[in-house]
């Protein structure tokens, strides 16, 4: 590993003395656009490794990950010293390890759920199946009910040939856009109740919602109902399935875990403790809190789960290591991209930043930008960029108070944008990654990185996105 590292250490210095030179404490500001290249790197490698080189990828994906995480991020502490230091530390403590504890917390009390029972399925049953997911998303959050939902999904179309499509539309529903509708249900929405967004205020995306989950539900419907009719003509019924066994839970107790994960997740949004600094970074005394209780909840579902009911479930903790470990080489090489977006018109993304005029745009972009870096920072970067174009010189709670008062179409394109267009790729939101990695070990083969994007989100999405923005957005 080092001798793939130094060198690329070595060929980065010039640029390390150019990112110095400039010698500004705002590292958004001077950061060249040729600083995203590692973040490049580390999206080609999720999409080509798996697929060219699948046995190095499944047993050196971590080294990968960490590649490219040193590749940037030796530069810049070279070049920006303290103020890239803190920026490291800043996405790894106020971000990245809050964002693995509850994805980590909710696999964990969700794995502990056991829906037992015979469940064929039918197109009627998938249909409904995904609609209550997508209903769940939203209160219980993308991660919480794509977890629960997944492996009783899977197990009822165990003896179905083709499941790929299947699990593609339970991402794009269950993992992602049936989070819209509060801000339990994804991270960016959640950010803007922390800024001063009212709880329920969201439920004004319950138009947009029910618009693009009814036609990706009635999409899904008619898909299903061609593959169960030619499957049924080549595949004869399997033996066991006329006995029937009555649906039940097993693991019940974890969901009063599941709701004090919720509830520690809104006592973090309401409550105001001060502050503590941690390694120099400053964080909100609820959020270190809240990180405790969901850890707390994580250790009560495994010691009062019993382990038949986890083994039932097929659980294993490759899906959550996967994610935490691509996921910290994706949050490092992101900062070169989120300091310079967040530099607006001073950055040398300027270009998209001034292009950012009407609610149609809005969406689009903050959808698209969404779809590759983390929907949260995104979300906030263009609520700022709208504020700021819109109420300059205002505080932020008088203007995001005016925001939704005068301008509220800007606030809707910003949210359906970042919680949306989270369906668009495998790295959009945390949920897709693991919802592919239990489908692959349920043994459904899925889709590539780009597979995913050319076969389904493009062609599906952008149709059902267009729509919305005809609708809503014009």
């Amino acid at each position: 590993m080092k001798t793939i590292i130094l060198p690329v250490v070595f060929l980065l210095m010039p640029f390390s003395t150019a990112f110095a030179s400039e010698g500004a404490p705002n590292i958004g500001e001077t950061l060249p656009l040729y600083s995203v290249i590692p973040f490049a790197g580390m999206l080609l490698s999720i999409a080509l490794f798996p697929l060219l080189a699948p046995k190095f990828w499944h047993h050196h994906f971590g080294k990968v990950s960490a590649f490219w995480a040193i590749v940037i991020t030796i530069p810049l502490l070279i070049a920006y010293k303290g103020a890239a230091l803190y920026e490291v530390l800043h996405i790894v403590l106020a971000d990245y390890i809050p964002f693995i504890i509850l994805l980590g917390s909710l696999y964990t009390v969700s794995g502990g759920i056991l829906l037992k029972g015979t469940i064929k399925g039918t197109p009627i049953v998938n249909t409904i199946m995904l609609a209550i997911g997508t209903a769940l998303a939203s209160w219980m959050g993308t991660t919480g009910a794509a977890m629960l939902l997944i492996r009783p999904f899977l197990r009822a179309n165990a003896n179905r040939k083709n499941r790929s499509f299947m699990v593609v539309f339970f991402i794009f529903l269950v993992a992602n856009i049936g989070g819209s509708l509060t801000p339990l249900g994804d991270p960016p929405l959640f950010l803007g109740f922390l800024r001063g967004v009212p709880f329920f205020w969201t439920f004004n995306l319950l138009p947009h919602m029910l618009v693009a989950a009814g036609i990706l539900l009635i999409m899904y419907f008619i898909l299903d109902t061609y593959f169960y009719k030619k499957e049924a003509v080549s595949a004869p019924a399997p033996a066991n399935q006329s006995t029937k066994e009555p649906i039940r839970l097993e693991g019940s107790l974890n969901f009063l875990f599941l709701l004090g994960i919720i509830g520690a997740v809104l006592m973090s949004g309401m409550a105001h403790w001060g502050e503590v600094s941690i390694l120099g970074v400053h964080r909100g005394l609820q959020d270190v809190v809240r990180d405790g209780l969901l850890i707390l909840m994580a250790a009560l579902s495994m010691f009062f789960t019993q382990t038949r009911v986890r083994e039932d479930n097929a659980f294993t903790w490759f899906p959550i290591q996967e994610v935490a470990i691509l996921f910290i080489g994706i949050f490092l090489t992101m900062i070169p991209c989120l300091k310079i977006l967040q530099a607006g018109a001073k950055g040398e993304l300027a270009f998209i930043i001034s292009a950012v005029r009407e609610p149609v745009h809005y969406f689009w972009i903050t959808g698209l930008l969404s779809a590759f870096l983390d929907n949260a920072p995104t979300y906030l970067t263009f609520l700022s960029t709208a504020m700021g174009g819109l109420y300059t010189g205002a505080p932020e709670s008088e203007a995001i108070a005016l925001l939704i008062k005068e301008n509220p179409l800007y606030l809707m394109a910003i949210s359906a944008g970042a919680v949306f267009f989270g369906a668009v790729t495998y790295i959009g939101n945390a949920p897709n990654f693991m919802v592919r990695s239990i489908a692959e070990e349920a043994g459904t083969p899925m889709p590539s990185f780009f597979g995913y994007m050319i076969k389904f989100s493009l062609p599906i999405l952008i149709l059902v996105f267009i729509i919305i923005t005809l609708i809503f957005f014009r």
